[in-house]
């Protein structure tokens, strides 16, 4: 029997998606596990596979075309069906904006196959009490069920409960849908469209911007003993100062776990592990790849997995969990000449270090002037959940590491 094939969540933030490539074209068939189509979600451009098999029927949604998670891209199922149906109900529907529609009709197997969603196929769930709709808009949300408080009879999750669910660390999302336009030097203003991208950008920096108390402490470091340890290596390793500095700053953290945290509404969560996300600049916006467990990676595998990331930060090619729920995030504008500047904090992390350039300074050592590497860095940190001395601590023992590289190891 025909069925509806929908837009999924490619992302865990995703809302909407763009339809990049179709891989298959009407009337071709496809099993379990083929990519169907390729679609760009808020921060990068994921594979939709098949978890069924069957013909593509008709494609509703075209290349470049836009859908809503929950709303059909498609139409699949035996060669020569007849769909006209299918396609009745499908133009009656009405376009969905900004929250997902679901109706009654939907067939609830064909989107428990159609999800993508593991977390909600995983674990014991059906012991808790949903009704059916809620559980389809879960389903097509992909929302954890067993994060959701019931408020219907005995405790029961109804659709209210879905549709009102925020996650703690939700974040709004985009889809990339802009087109850069060629400025030329002209008299006449340019118009150029906001992305979704940028304002969900604006939206994240605004709420971390305004709820979170930022307050910044600066030092200045002296980089001679590294940079000429970088030297030294240099000869065997070429490897990237920011390799370098994730690595004293996860080792750091760890030392000093406050800084390491995350507010969850009426507690602090200190981290166990050691997370940290480092800023790429895009064309049309940033985004965070992260290298997990920094602290217990030794400095030539951080900057293998860097290098990495940074590749497919640049090429659109980051899968969620390489860009998400970072502890701790490092933003470095050396490159670009920047001497100091502060960052905002990059939630569900409590604070961020914003790393200048390495500028040659006259310093006064044993009374006599001297030049040295010095590079300043400014950490952002959240009042709510850092107290202004746990802070100072922090770079106290930041600058006295990047100072000894040495006390890294110990």
């Amino acid at each position: 029997m025909a069925e509806k094939l929908y837009m999924i969540a490619l992302s865990p933030t995703m809302e909407k998606g763009t339809i990049i490539k179709w891989n298959k074209k009407e009337n071709d068939s496809f099993t379990e596990g083929d990519v169907l189509c390729e679609v760009e979600t808020d921060k990068t451009t994921m594979d939709y596979e098949a978890t069924d098999e069957g013909t593509i029927l008709k494609i509703l949604v075209p290349e470049g075309g836009k859908a809503a998670v929950g709303e059909p891209i498609a139409i699949f199922g035996e060669p020569g069906e007849d769909i006209s149906d299918l396609l009745e109900d499908t133009i009656k529907e009405e376009p969905t904006n900004e929250s997902v529609v679901v109706k009654e009709e939907i067939n609830d197997n064909s989107l428990k196959d159609a999800t993508a969603s593991k977390t909600l196929e995983n674990g014991n769930l059906d012991r808790i009490k949903i009704s059916p709709l809620a559980r389809k808009i879960a389903l097509m949300k992909n929302i954890d069920i067993s994060k959701i408080k019931g408020t219907g009879p005995g405790g029961r999750i109804i659709k209210r409960d879905v549709e009102n669910y925020e996650p703690v660390q939700s974040v709004k999302d985009i889809k990339k849908d802009y087109t850069p336009i060629q400025v030329e030097t002209s008299d006449e203003d340019v118009v150029i469209p906001l992305s979704d991208k940028r304002r969900i950008i604006g939206e994240r920096l605004s709420q971390s911007k305004y709820t979170a108390p930022h307050f910044y402490l600066t030092v200045s470091v002296d980089m001679s003993n590294l940079l000429e340890n970088r030297k030294m290596l240099k000869k065997k390793y070429n490897l990237s100062l920011n390799a370098f500095i994730i690595k004293i700053v996860a080792n750091t953290l760890k030392k000093h776990r406050r800084i390491n945290a995350t507010l969850n509404n009426d507690s602090i969560i200190e981290f166990g592990r050691v997370d940290i996300a480092l800023a790429v600049a895009q064309e049309d916006g940033l985004i965070t790849p992260i290298v997990r467990n920094a602290d217990k990676k030794g400095i030539l595998q951080i900057d293998d997995e860097l290098k990495i990331l940074i590749d497919k930060a640049k090429n659109n090619k980051l899968d969620p969990e390489e860009y998400t729920n970072a502890t701790f995030t490092i933003s470095n504008l050396g490159s670009f000449g920047i001497d100091e500047f502060t960052a905002i904090i990059n939630p569900p992390g409590s604070a961020i270090l914003a790393v200048g350039m390495i500028k040659e300074t006259p310093v006064v050592e044993n009374g006599e002037i001297v030049i040295k590497p010095i590079i300043k860095m400014t950490l952002s940190s959240d009042h709510r959940v850092i107290d202004g001395a746990l802070a100072a601590a922090f770079m106290k023992d930041l600058k006295d590491t990047f100072e000894n590289p040495i006390l890294a190891i110990l």
